[in-house]
């Protein structure tokens, strides 16, 4: 079964024919809200919108662990989350779909690891390669075979927000070898990680990152918003290309 994390911008899915809505219990708390169960094709899908359904969960205080838990609880064999990015890398623009290869991890303070100790030996997981080869491949081959133009690869730097980067964090992102910039990438993915559930990230740049084109002397969030929702039609064409499979 295929589950689906929506970021800003996909608080519903549309194209989900909803069987039912469950709340979720986990040991970690209540996941962003309520799990919803249905279909895209023939695929089961179980969508959670990471903010909440009125997108009120701001990125440093969203339950990944319980988020991630309650996916997998559910049956849920694969993820794929959905999350909205600035631009640093000069070909990466708003409008761009991105399917990233590798993190760097800004973020603090977060409850970061089902690993809480007491309960048994300390397990460690292999994350040299943070997002799952196959689920890459459905995701970059639901794209080329709808005709979706989508970038391979890119390094995305998980900072801790809310609040936006400066220019000159985000000169230090790109001399660190970052190419996207977001707030929730992490813990999300090595909580999956510890879990065995295979995770990739399909990312949609919504603005160039601070001190970067027309973001050099600030960001504008309307025009932030002006790419966000439309594209996210484009992301729900993915996610049903991906279900065709």
């Amino acid at each position: 079964m295929l589950g689906i994390i929506g970021g800003s911008g996909l608080t519903q899915l549309a194209n989900l024919d909803v069987a039912h809505r469950e709340v979720v219990r986990t040991p970690y708390g209540e996941p962003s809200g309520p799990l919803s169960f249905g279909r895209i094709g023939a695929q089961d899908v179980v969508f959670v919108a990471r903010h909440g359904y009125g997108h009120t969960i701001p990125p440093h205080l969203v339950n990944y662990r319980a988020n991630i838990h309650a996916l997998e609880s559910s049956g849920v064999t694969r993820i794929i989350s959905v999350a909205s990015v600035g631009g640093i890398r000069s070909d990466l623009g708003p409008g761009v779909l991105v399917v990233p290869h590798q993190i760097i991890d800004y973020t603090w303070g977060r409850e970061m690891t089902f690993q809480s100790g007491g309960d048994g030996p300390v397990v460690h997981v292999d994350f040299t390669e943070p997002y799952d080869a196959a689920v890459r491949t459905l995701l970059l081959d639901a794209c080329r075979r709808i005709g979706e133009d989508v970038t391979d690869g890119a390094v995305y730097a998980a900072t801790q927000g809310p609040r936006l980067e400066t220019a000159a964090e985000i000169d230090r992102l790109q001399r660190d070898g970052a190419d996207l910039v977001g707030m929730t990438g992490m813990p999300e993915a090595a909580l999956a990680r510890e879990l065995g559930l295979p995770y990739a990230a399909l990312c949609l740049v919504a603005n160039w990152a601070a001190g970067r084109a027309d973001s050099a002397h600030g960001i504008s969030f309307d025009d932030l918003e002006a790419v966000l929702h439309p594209a996210m039609a484009r992301v729900r064409r993915i996610i049903e290309g991906v279900c065709g499979e």
